[in-house]
């Protein structure tokens, strides 16, 4: 037997393959990273531009998917699926949500005749609490409370309207002029500040009594005289502070409209009309072209006075 040096040496070399980067199975991984990325990305893309409403909906569904199925009632899947699930109908249209009231308050339309009677509503509230003011402005000053018989505040249809009327010995104006007595000044400039304070538009309207000039009405005539006196009337008021754009109309209406019909002479006829304009009267005149009603039935009574006035 040969010995153990004898024995063939055998040298077995394992050949090493590079295996293409761990035979690529990083690019498994990489394309699964990718598409994660992906998928996140598009998510908040789709979050970013989903509105409030419909976010909140999923929410809903999420929260609670099975509630509406369990208690019954209306959800997300009421238009297409026979499973009823949590949260409201994304597809229900806009106008059965009004119905329903879920309509939210920017989408709803605008009911304009409701809108008017609000519009109307805070108007008269305006007016009553400027004639309350007026009432305590005359109270308060001395040269108002003195010819307080001479001040009429009512409210009509077109608004609130002050009427500064004439008497026996205490005329507004010089005999057949536009030149105003100091005290109508101090009237007409007390009336300023309160006048000022609501942002309702202005007209002024000259009554005369029914006396003629000796010309008639071919030469001056108490229509020019009336519409001299309003005008003279609105430069006391801008005088006094009135801002400019708020008096929408000046109007000589002559011995047209009398405050006591039965005695066409009197000196109360000859008066200055101002009126504080309601919206819908202020549209109506400046919007459409029409006119401020100013006829006889506006014209109040002599028993109206003092109840007026109070």
């Amino acid at each position: 037997m040969a010995d153990d040096t004898q024995r063939p040496i055998v040298i077995k070399r394992i050949k090493k393959k590079a295996g293409g980067h761990h035979g690529g199975a990083w690019k498994i991984a990489y394309a699964d990273f990718v598409t994660a990325m992906m998928a996140f990305f598009l998510l908040m893309w789709l979050l970013g531009s989903t509105t409030k409403g419909d976010l909140q909906g999923i929410a809903d569904y999420f929260q609670t998917p099975l509630k509406v199925s369990f208690f019954g009632g209306s959800g997300s899947g009421d238009s297409s699926s026979p499973i009823m699930a949590g949260g409201r109908d994304l597809t229900r249209s806009d106008d059965l949500q009004m119905r329903r009231g879920e309509m939210p308050e920017h989408k709803r339309k605008p009911n304009l005749k409701e809108a008017k009677i609000e519009v109307t509503r805070h108007d008269m509230a305006r007016l009553k609490a400027l004639k309350t003011r007026l009432n305590e402005v005359i109270t308060a000053t001395p040269i108002l409370r003195q010819y307080k018989n001479q001040l009429l505040i009512d409210i009509i249809n077109e608004g609130l309207r002050i009427q500064i009327v004439d008497e026996q010995n205490r005329p507004m104006f010089d005999l057949g002029s536009a030149q105003l007595k100091p005290y109508a000044r101090e009237i007409l400039l007390a009336l300023c500040e309160p006048l000022n304070a609501v942002p309702n538009g202005l007209t002024l309207t000259g009554h005369t009594d029914a006396k003629p000039y000796g010309s008639g009405d071919r030469g001056y005539s108490n229509w020019e005289l009336s519409a001299d006196r309003a005008n003279a009337s609105r430069r006391v008021l801008i005088e006094g502070g009135i801002e400019n754009g708020k008096i929408k109309r000046v109007v000589g209406m002559a011995s047209v409209v009398l405050f006591d019909p039965a005695d066409a002479h009197s000196p109360s006829n000859r008066r200055i009309a101002i009126i504080v304009l309601t919206a819908q009267a202020e549209e109506s005149m400046t919007g459409s072209g029409g006119t401020v009603n100013i006829g006889k039935g506006n014209a109040p009574s002599r028993s109206d006075l003092n109840a007026a006035i109070r």
